[in-house]
């Protein structure tokens, strides 16, 4: 007898589907074969499931079986083809009716007592259950509420593999979870544990640091140790705008797939911020493995990615975030396949202005030599500086401001004034699907960042006596654009375009 359902495989942050066949009654030895490319997890699922249909109270299969995975050429991965696999075989036996079964979208990992256990990327597997027009997907509770987000599916959550057997009885009548049944998901605006108005003076980090963020355009930090550079950069998710719920699920997307949905949950609907430690390696940032998955870059997908003591990073890891800097996403190609993965986020760094950290500190003096500090610098490429909007001076804090009891302003202040530039970007961008400034392309820059004569003039004169290249003259343009919109003006006045000039401070210094 033969019975089939589908499920799916996950391909970077895409779920591909499979059908899941099985055939009994066959003359041979009672015994079961799988076939269809699985890999070392899937073809283990058999002990799994034999245990859990004898535990679960069902018989085991008398006769000969044949499971297939198809297609044949896709390859399978992970624990999450047990359900399926579980309920294709029982069915096939005639331990239930195989009708409907193929209706549905199943994925699960079984325990050997019978119990479904969570698995990776069922908001992936939800959305396309969705596009194939299934009447449901049934996974495991754990994996069902992150799935209940994808409007247009019905997901059905199941404890055990006799609770999914059940589901297909006559008597059954399952009731889905819906939207609002997801603790992933709340509008409510997140409280963060750190704040602005615990950052004393440094008015002009604040500053930039608004800029970068009603923009979305990339910072760095160059100053003193002390300096505050990492306090105001753990404090960036405190003045975001709240993500969008496709920005949302996006991010959940990616996090689900890699197996960190409880990281998701701790942060809420809060924009994601990874700090990766200076020895991290190129797969680890922007993903790779025989099977490619997500690195740091597409776990920051539409937050932040704060790169401390910038210089530290091993150069070949620094060099390979042109690409997704550039476009948004970078493209894997191993032996397994390629594949792409989604990394838009906004890029903060810091870094000391040489090797000891004190050029230019007024209390401290430099011990470092020229060719230490040219070196020291070297090891972050002209054509990544390039692309960092914003070069924020980080000045040491004298002993008043750290004393003074008064409070700065709050994250509150500065996130609504954040929120209401985007929402000028938003009504200007829209019908070009961007959001933010720092994603203007080329084809609309000119109308969009006008200038004028004489501020085409003025920019003319900087970008020739820095010696900046034309991808700065872009990045100018755009910051100058995000600082007439936190004024609500319409067009650039001269000068919005001299303070976004002047955020290329280590364009007057030689890199390379």
């Amino acid at each position: 007898m033969l019975a089939q359902t589908t499920t799916g495989t996950i391909q970077g942050v895409v779920a591909h589907p499979v059908t899941v066949e099985a055939n009994s009654g066959e003359k041979g030895e009672p015994k079961c074969v799988l076939v269809g490319l699985p890999d070392v997890a899937v073809r283990e699922s058999m002990d799994r499931v034999f245990s859990s249909i004898s535990n679960a109270g069902y018989s085991r299969p008398r006769t000969r079986v044949t499971i297939n995975l198809a297609p044949a050429d896709l390859r399978k991965e992970g624990a999450s083809f047990d359900l399926p696999i579980a309920l294709a075989l029982l069915s096939s036996i005639g331990q239930f009716s195989s009708e409907g079964l193929n209706n549905y979208f199943i994925a699960g990992e079984l325990a050997l007592s019978g119990e479904v256990r969570y698995v990776k990327g069922a908001l992936a597997m939800a959305i396309l259950a969705e596009k194939m027009g299934k009447k449901g997907i049934i996974l495991p509770k754990s994996s069902a509420n992150e799935a209940c987000l994808v409007k247009g599916i019905n997901v059905f959550p199941v404890e055990s593999l006799a609770e999914a057997v059940s589901f297909f009885t006559e008597d059954s009548n399952p009731t889905p979870i819906s939207f609002e049944d997801s603790p992933h998901f709340s509008f409510a605006q997140n409280s963060y544990p750190f704040d602005f108005r615990e950052v004393k003076g440094q008015v002009g980090m604040r500053r930039a640091i608004e800029i970068a963020v009603a923009g979305s355009h990339n910072a760095i930090f160059v100053g003193p140790p002390g300096s505050g550079k990492s306090m105001i950069a753990k404090r960036i998710p405190s003045i975001m705008p709240s993500p969008t719920i496709k920005e949302f699920l996006e991010t959940l997307n990616i996090y689900s797939v890699d197996g960190q949905t409880r990281v998701i949950e701790k942060n809420g609907t809060g924009r994601p911020f990874r700090a990766p430690h200076h020895t991290i390696s190129d797969a680890g940032l922007i993903g790779g493995g025989s099977h490619p998955k997500p690195g740091e870059i597409s776990l920051a997908h539409n937050g932040i990615l704060f790169l401390d003591e910038l210089p530290e990073f091993k150069r070949s890891v620094l060099e390979v975030l042109r690409q997704p800097l550039e476009d948004g996403e970078v493209t894997i190609s191993r032996s397994a396949g390629k594949i792409t993965l989604p990394s838009r986020f906004m890029l903060v760094a810091a870094m000391n202005p040489c090797p000891c950290g004190y050029l230019g500190d007024p209390q401290h003096s430099c011990r470092c030599s020229l060719p230490q500090i040219q070196k020291y610098r070297s090891k972050i490429s002209g054509p990544l500086l390039d692309r960092i909007d914003l070069h924020i001076e980080a000045p040491a804090v004298d002993i008043e401001q750290l004393q003074n009891s008064e409070k700065g302003e709050s994250s509150e202040m500065i996130r609504k004034r954040v929120e209401k530039c985007r929402s000028i970007q938003a009504e200007r961008l829209n019908q070009y699907g961007i959001y933010a400034n720092a994603f203007l392309p080329d084809s609309i820059m000119e109308e969009v960042c006008f200038l004028g004569d004489e501020n085409s003039a003025l920019l003319k004169r900087a970008m020739k006596e820095l010696s900046l290249s034309a991808r700065a003259y872009g990045r100018i343009l755009k910051v100058s654009r995000t600082i007439a919109d936190l004024e609500s003006s319409e067009v650039i006045r001269k000068q919005h375009l001299l303070e976004a000039i002047q955020y290329r401070t280590l364009d007057r210094f030689s890199l390379n």
